[in-house]
């Protein structure tokens, strides 16, 4: 059996999403959602879906947070992106994000 915190990990829960079919890596770029191993397809906040969403906080320092995201588009591309908050907040992602959920486009999920 796998100790709580271990299944709880960036790496694992990531690892499990893959095996999902979440397989794309996501950026965020000028405003702009794409899939880093194809930058010439870009989507906006409309085209985009928050199916999931797993937080993790730092051991020892609570400005060590990030939150990872299972999207998918409207062309059927799914994939993770991941970003800090707090302190190291990355701001593009994170605005990005924002206007996705304020379209109603996730699910009515709580953090895990």
């Amino acid at each position: 059996m796998q100790d709580k915190e271990e299944e709880r990990s960036l790496v694992n829960v990531e690892r499990k999403l893959n095996q999902e079919g979440y397989t794309a890596d996501f950026s965020v770029r000028e405003g702009r959602l794409y899939a880093m191993s194809d930058d010439k397809k870009t989507y906006g906040p409309e085209d985009v879906t928050i199916v999931d969403f797993y937080r993790f906080e730092g051991e020892s320092n609570p400005d060590d947070m990030s939150i990872l995201y299972a999207l998918e588009t409207t062309d059927g591309v799914r994939g993770t992106i991941s970003s800090a908050y707090g302190t190291y907040a990355e701001s593009d992602s994170l605005e990005f994000l924002k206007q996705v959920e304020d379209l109603g486009k996730n699910l009515s999920k709580k953090f895990k």
